[in-house]
């Protein structure tokens, strides 16, 4: 059921005159919708609203749709998430213009966590689109939720990374939550929201995507996120947008070096020149930021890069908690050997998901290599 308020935060953004920045101001000052459309003009004028602005608010009568609008986003399962709420996520809270609510179908946990956007170019390279991969794979595994744009490319593959280890990752959208765009990401966007993960989107139901919608859309990305990592960017590339707000609003960017000898990654070159972190690794990014991370799996990971050079014993007993399905997972590497992936699965006779994951713990610390064609061994002591 949906709360009998909500219409009013709805109204809030359908009034003529009223934007996100405004919608701060009035929020701050009533903290509610509901109290805004109770207010006198005296008191929105004095407050500093324009008195147009004041008198739209107060002569607002177009309820009747977005009380439709209401029943379909329940319909469609999905929920406001405003202001006034205790799950609205502190870093959007933080940015010169919030949205006032945003939609969200999926698990809101997922916008609470630690978040690290990955983002870059809609036609990448192969190489990029296998470091968006790992990037968000890897990202994922550590707790971390992987925030990108739903888009073709390096965002798809970001997500699906995540997905992988059955991580949590965030779509925002730059249309109505119930657009999935592009169309062929209709199964990605539906097993975000079936893990643990989520799709957001301020705008209306039923928005299409125009160009407009993406750089506004692109403030709600970094908001959410400590950094956002560039994996792949031409010298145009909207992703560069992403991280202009993202150190307008205080956040930390990171870009994957690409080669010079192609146009895709002009722009996260130029990102670097202009002292972005440099990112060849996953570690590239926690390592940054581990003063501000609350939610990480498996604390040490600055030493992970050095503890392949431990004997195996040593490195055993560093490879986190010894749950028998680590057991397991160890027990059926081998140092001279390159097992496929599916046979490790075999022998172990665990969920693919949670091999992956703890493959994925064992490579970071340094125990696991990975080869070529999904192919693993124990490192050589």
């Amino acid at each position: 059921m949906q709360r009998e308020s909500d219409v009013y935060w709805l109204a809030l953004r359908a009034v003529d005159g009223v934007g996100p920045r405004t919608a701060r101001l009035l929020l701050e000052h009533y903290g509610s919708a509901d109290a805004i459309f109770a207010a006198s003009e005296a008191e929105l004028v004095q407050l500093g609203i324009p008195r147009k602005t004041a008198l739209n608010i107060l002569g607002f009568d177009r309820f009747a749709p977005l009380e439709r609008e209401l029943c379909e986003l329940e319909r469609i399962g999905a929920r406001l998430v405003r202001w006034s709420d205790e799950d609205y996520p502190p870093n959007l809270r933080e940015i010169p213009d919030p949205p006032p609510f945003f939609y969200l179908r999926g698990n809101v946990q997922s916008v609470l966590r630690d978040c690290i956007a990955v983002v870059g170019a809609r036609t990448a390279s192969d190489a990029g689109l296998r470091m968006a991969r790992r990037l968000g794979r890897e990202l994922a595994a550590k707790g971390l939720t992987v925030v990108s744009g739903l888009a073709r490319g390096i965002d798809g593959e970001a997500h699906q990374g995540a997905l992988e280890v059955s991580g949590s990752t965030v779509a925002v959208m730059a249309c109505g939550i119930d657009v999935i765009y592009p169309p062929e990401h209709r199964k990605l966007a539906e097993a975000i929201v079936k893990s643990d993960g989520a799709l957001i989107a301020e705008l209306p139901l039923g928005t299409p995507p125009i160009a407009e919608n993406f750089p506004v859309r692109n403030r709600i990305l970094s908001g959410l996120s400590l950094g956002g990592v560039v994996v792949e960017a031409s010298e145009r590339s909207g992703s560069l947008i992403t991280a202009r707000l993202a150190l307008e609003q205080n956040r930390q960017v990171f870009a994957v070096p690409g080669s010079p000898l192609t146009g895709k990654t002009r722009g996260s070159n130029r990102l670097l020149k202009e002292g972005a972190r440099l990112v060849e690794c996953v570690e590239d990014v926690l390592e940054d930021l581990a003063p501000q991370l609350t939610h990480v799996r498996a604390t040490g990971f600055a030493t992970d890069r050095a503890s392949a050079s431990n004997t195996k014993d040593v490195r055993f007993q560093d490879a986190g908690p010894q749950t028998d399905e680590v057991k397991a997972v160890l027990a059926s590497l081998k140092e001279d050997d390159k097992l496929h992936i599916d046979s490790i699965i075999e022998q172990c006779g665990l969920q693919p998901s949670t091999v992956l994951r703890i493959l994925l713990e064992l490579e970071l610390r340094g125990i696991v290599a990975q080869h070529p064609g999904k192919l693993f061994s124990l490192v050589s002591s």
